[in-house]
């Protein structure tokens, strides 16, 4: 432990590393949404739509992961776009 800096020295004491980075506690881990699940509706059809084609990554190999990803930011992008214009 420092003195100084009183939470430095505690890496190995039950801490769940994966489960922290993730936002989560290792408790609700099992509780949240998974992979695979349906993302929730964000209340905006196109960008619903565009988080779901996310969905096609399950089954595909790794290296087609980057096509699926860069086209499901471009059409978010797309929609920010029309947001910051005043677009509908």
């Amino acid at each position: 432990m420092n003195d100084e800096y009183p939470d430095q020295g505690i890496e190995d004491q039950g801490q769940n590393l994966g489960t922290e980075r993730l936002g989560m506690t290792a408790a609700s881990a099992g509780d949240g949404p998974r992979m695979g699940d349906a993302p929730l509706p964000t209340g905006d059809d196109r960008v619903d739509a565009a988080v779901t084609g996310l969905g096609r990554l399950a089954g595909r190999p790794v290296d087609e992961h980057v096509a699926v990803l860069e086209e499901t930011h471009g059409r978010l992008r797309d929609i920010l776009g029309e947001l910051n214009e005043g677009s509908p």
